[in-house]
């Protein structure tokens, strides 16, 4: 008779924020259910589109002073969370001591994520990270697919709304006044 065997996973590390900010990777590091994932660097288009939509976000926010926009390269880390690190992200100054960011990982949610999608990527691909960051109290989502050139907006609730072409993409009430037609993005 044969004796079954069991394979014990390893546990997984609790990291900490020091060690998280010293892993020396070219990319971006999210840490979720103690596992660390890297991301490469993003390819041409992706970063294009993505610093399209960081410069029309960030010069409406810096000219209505509403709050600090912060590229993929910032981690957001509430207590008892994951490590995430959205490629676009936005905080209204309010929720910002002092109105300044803090120099290690922002300890509480964004006010709106966005995720810019690699090549080949779909929404069903970040139904986890959506549902992780409407969890947290994110207010909006904005799924950005470069290759269909359309941003699905996700609300709590399950609400979801895909727009393109020269429908509006509006930061709503998390964003105020913030408005640009979708295929401003993919220019």
């Amino acid at each position: 008779m044969r004796e079954a065997t069991t394979t014990i996973a390893p546990p997984k590390k609790a990291w900490t924020d020091e060690e998280l900010m010293r892993l020396k990777h070219e990319g971006k590091v999210e840490l979720v259910n103690g596992e660390l994932r890297l991301m490469t660097p993003a390819g041409g288009r992706q970063g294009e589109v993505n610093a399209n939509l960081t410069i029309l976000l960030g010069s409406h926010v810096r000219q209505h002073k509403l709050g600090k926009v912060y590229d993929a390269q910032t981690g957001f880390r509430p207590p008892g969370g994951n490590l995430r690190a959205p490629d676009v992200s936005f905080v209204r100054l309010e929720r910002l001591p002092g109105g300044q960011s803090p120099q290690g990982f922002i300890p509480f949610p964004p006010d709106l994520a966005v995720e810019v999608f690699a090549p080949g990527e779909t929404v069903a691909d970040y139904e986890e990270k959506v549902e992780e960051y409407l969890d947290w109290g994110v207010k909006l989502v904005w799924l950005v697919d470069s290759e269909a050139q359309t941003v699905t907006i996700c609300r709590s609730g399950g609400e979801r709304v895909m727009l393109k072409g020269d429908d509006v993409l509006s930061g709503e009430e998390v964003v105020p006044g913030f408005q640009c037609p979708v295929r401003t993005l993919f220019e």
